[in-house]
């Protein structure tokens, strides 16, 4: 697809140093640009960058107006000039129609505009909005509800009853909807707690590749409106996602986990179940979460790397440490008591 340089400033919101009927096929990173594509800046480290670019045209501050030597967008925030320009690039299904392999039940309701792939199933009573993009491959169960404008893409699965909300993107592989991980143990027996809740999903989510969403034991998981989950996250049952807040790649969430609005989660960190997270967290990554943070801020866990011999030495100093705390508390008292003499 391609877009001039005008376009792309429209959409922006800002101002062209430059030709407004030059075009562009897309964008290339700074370092490493091609003609014809357009690049961006975000840090005055990447001036190096500017005079060599082959870029034809670069989204820049009005502070790096003077270091570049093609064509420009002038913006307050390049990145998000940049991210607002992606999305006319995007691919757009071209045929809007349902595919002849598709299985649709007579009771489902596919609004204007939408696709269905080839070998698709859509379960009785499914209600799909208008302009979705449902690719091939995918399963909505019984009483599934598709917000408008949402892409589901190849073989998602959604259980039944579960509530995508309007403009959603979920990629391949997600599953939205299956049994939380309930068992009660009775006299040495797993027995399954069956789960009767569902998945509530707001407007403007975006899922990403393989990630799970366990459906409620008996209240709904909740993800709400503008949150961004990476591939591969694990959210268990009964969950509720604030929203605004972005979740990275392999993390887990055990059920009955709330997590606050505009929170920042690093990839592999991990939660315990059953706590809360106050609103503007940000956990770095392979953060274990063992207890609820009540406090906005920045918080930390996990083990940095470093050499292995230090790591070695270190480890060794760790298995040490309830003993060594045991002798300099026992010392504190010998202390005490020495000066009670």
């Amino acid at each position: 697809m391609k877009r001039t340089a005008g376009e792309i400033a429209q959409h922006v919101a800002g101002r062209l140093v430059g030709d407004p009927e030059k075009v562009l096929n897309g964008f290339s990173p700074l370092a490493d640009s091609r003609s014809d594509t357009a690049t961006f800046i975000t840090s005055t480290k990447f001036r190096k960058h500017l005079s060599l670019t082959q870029a034809s045209l670069v989204i820049l501050k009005e502070s790096d107006s003077a270091f570049c030597s093609v064509d420009h967008i002038i913006v307050n925030d390049p990145y998000y000039a940049y991210a607002k320009a992606t999305e006319l690039f995007i691919h757009e299904t071209v045929n809007k129609q349902i595919h002849s392999t598709a299985v649709v039940d007579d009771s489902a309701t596919v609004g204007e505009g939408s696709s269905i792939g080839a070998h698709s199933v859509i379960g009785a009573n499914v209600v799909i909005g208008n302009d979705c993009s449902i690719a091939s491959g995918v399963v909505l169960g019984d009483e599934v509800q598709i917000g408008k404008g949402s892409i589901l893409n190849a073989n998602v699965t959604i259980y039944y009853g579960c509530q995508i909300g309007e403009r959603a993107i979920i990629h391949s592989g997600a599953v939205i909807g299956a049994d939380g991980f309930g068992f009660a143990n009775h006299q040495g027996e797993w027995v399954k707690i069956h789960q009767l809740g569902r998945v509530i999903i707001g407007n403007d989510v975006e899922i990403g590749a393989n990630t799970t969403i366990d459906r409620g034991a008996i209240d709904d998981t909740i993800i709400d409106h503008g949150v961004k989950i990476d591939n591969q996250v694990q959210i268990g049952h009964n969950c509720h996602i604030g929203a605004d807040t972005a979740i990275a790649s392999s993390a887990a969430v055990a059920g009955s986990t709330i997590i606050g609005k505009n929170c920042a989660i690093a990839g592999l960190t991990g939660f315990f179940g059953h706590l809360e997270v106050a609103d503007n967290v940000t956990l770095t990554a392979m953060s274990a979460v063992t207890q609820s943070i009540k406090e906005p801020g920045h918080y930390a866990s996990g083990t940095p790397l470093q050499p292995y011999r230090k790591w070695q030495k270190n480890f060794t100093r760790f298995k040490q440490l309830d003993e060594m705390s045991r002798r300099i508390k026992s010392l504190e008292k010998e202390l005490i008591d020495l000066k009670g003499e």
